[in-house]
């Protein structure tokens, strides 16, 4: 397509936005009019009848995704590195794993659901596909991997996430924040291989997530089974994600994670790294010495509060305790509000339930070296003091610790502590793989293939993100775009599918064209039509 056509059709295209944002901005500007005499909802003689050549598809986004992960080669890289298939007989390496990922993006929750896409004619013409796999043959597929195979293909899906990250600007880069946590994804089969119980009597698999805490990206997934502890491997698929960072140039690099991830041997190593300058192809290596010529890698995680740590904090004079003092959760921007009465604090009070209340919050810090380490780092010690009551009696009051350990020196305790709070922010990213996207999973019967579908399914989370990290910004709205980035890329999944895929369009072919005609106006068209004509441009050339 000639740019003179594209420009032509772009202007028609914001046109058309603009005059269906003028029609719905009045049609709800009359809020208070007449009263009504009857529900607003007065539709009845309704028939529904099969379209003769109108064809029409409820997901409409979905042609853009495909147009991203073309854009970035995700289809090519997967089928470069991956291979599981002898003959191509109809199906790529790509075709599975996309059409997995495509699935939960359309609205699917379960394999089974790719049995109401393949059987949907217009959602195969609107990805120019003959056909798509079956779910029997999509499980299939994923019993022929192998550990290494999981792996190749998590690498495969981050060589297009570093060409994602090279069309970001280059303040991305100034800092990397990787969170490593675990989690308990349950089930109730009985023959799946490797399930375990976990520590609180529930069976299921104990996956690791290691995420860009930046962009809410998860980089790394392992699956394990559940008995496992919350450290195994931890260190290793950080320092994965380490090295895939380095390759993209980010200058520093933080890592983050629970007490249970702090049980490693890896802080000297991580402690001691040096990064090189950004751009330069170093093979994944625990030989972390060997890095030069940049900033220091840091880590911030969370301590076991052990008898010699609460001693050791105990023991400390009273003077180097300072009170915590939190930042409010949200700026006010308009007039503060009156709070509505709370209910529940009283119903408690009442009925003489036994209630623990926050009186006041402390830090100091030390010098703490574990048993496993050469040298010391900074442990920082969060003090609380706590209020057990019963009604309206106060039962008696107690200190509770919680450590953070960290080889920063220039951060104040505070800093320390609240950087060390943000990673909770995972536990929503996690939160959205497990009810947002139905990623975490386990839909085949052994633990390296569930692995291979946690994979595949948590793609759709990071097409996601990529899609709002390639939205383009321009200087004359620049506030404006980067808080639409910004939004989208906070977004809740279910929130993105109805604002980006779910827009119902009529599927047109045409010459050598496929068109989507949309059919419907979202206020977020303008950000989805931006995108749209940033990925036909030839950035990536």
């Amino acid at each position: 397509m000639s740019a003179t056509i594209r420009k032509k059709r772009a202007a028609r295209q914001k046109r058309s936005f603009q005059e269906g944002r003028r029609r719905i901005k009045k049609r709800l500007a009359n809020t208070s009019g007449p009263e009504r005499p009857v529900p607003m909802m007065t539709a009845s003689n309704i028939h529904y009848e099969r379209a003769g050549r109108a064809r029409g598809l409820s997901a409409g986004g979905i042609g853009a995704i495909l147009l991203l992960a073309q854009k970035i080669e995700l289809d090519k890289e997967i089928d470069r590195t991956l291979h599981l298939l002898k003959r191509h007989r109809p199906y790529h390496e790509s075709d599975h794993v996309l059409n997995i990922a495509f699935n939960l993006l359309a609205g699917g929750k379960r394999i089974e659901h790719l049995e109401l896409r393949r059987n949907d004619e217009v959602y195969l013409d609107a990805l120019g596909a003959e056909r798509i796999p079956d779910p029997t043959t999509a499980g299939d597929f994923c019993r022929r991997f192998s550990e290494a195979d999981v792996l190749a293909l998590m690498n495969a899906i981050n060589e297009s996430r570093l060409r994602v990250w090279a069309q970001q600007p280059d303040a991305f880069l100034d800092e990397a924040i990787l969170d490593a946590d675990g989690t308990l994804v349950e089930t109730d089969a009985e023959c799946k291989q490797d399930v375990d119980i976990s520590y609180d009597g529930r069976w299921g698999y104990h996956p690791l997530l290691v995420s860009l805490a930046n962009t809410a990206e998860p980089l790394f997934v392992l699956n394990r089974s559940g008995n496992r502890p919350s450290q195994e491997r931890a260190g290793e698929f950080l320092d994965k994600a380490v090295a895939l960072c380095i390759r993209a140039g980010f200058r520093t690099i933080l890592l983050r994670g629970d007490t249970r991830i702090a049980e490693n041997k890896d802080w000297d190593s991580w402690d001691d790294q040096i990064l090189p300058r950004g751009g330069t192809t170093i093979a994944e290596t625990t030989n972390l010495d060997s890095w030069d010529d940049a900033g220091n890698i840091r880590f911030i995680f969370g301590y076991a509060a052990y008898d010699v740590l609460k001693a050791t904090a105990d023991e400390l004079p009273a003077h180097a305790y300072s009170f915590l003092e939190r930042p409010p959760r949200y700026a006010i921007k308009t007039w503060p509000r009156q709070q509505p009465e709370r209910v529940k604090p009283e119903i408690v009070r009442e009925r003489g339930f036994k209630t623990i209340h926050l009186l006041e919050e402390m830090i100091a810090e030390f010098d703490y070296q574990p048993v496993a380490c050469q040298k010391s780092d900074r442990m920082i010690v969060l003090r609380k003091r706590l209020a057990t009551d019963k009604g309206q009696m106060r039962l008696f009051e107690e200190y509770r610790y919680y450590f953070s350990i960290t080889n920063d020196r220039d951060l104040s305790a505070e800093e320390v502590v609240f950087l060390a709070n943000d990673r909770c922010d995972q536990e929503n990213l996690i939160a959205q793989l497990k009810s947002g996207v139905h990623a975490l999973t386990t839909p085949v019967d052994n633990l390296v293939s569930n692995w291979a579908y946690l994979v595949m399914a948590r793609l759709a989370w990071s097409l996601k993100a990529w899609s709002a990290l390639l939205v383009p910004v321009s200087p004359r709205h620049e506030a404006k775009h980067k808080a639409e980035k910004r939004t989208l890329l906070r977004m809740e999944f279910a929130t993105y599918r109805a604002a980006f895929i779910e827009m119902p369009c009529q599927i047109v072919r045409g010459g050598r064209q496929l068109i989507y005609r949309m059919l419907s106006w979202n206020p977020w068209q303008g950000v989805f039509l931006r995108l749209v004509e940033r990925l036909h441009e030839c950035w990536l050339c």
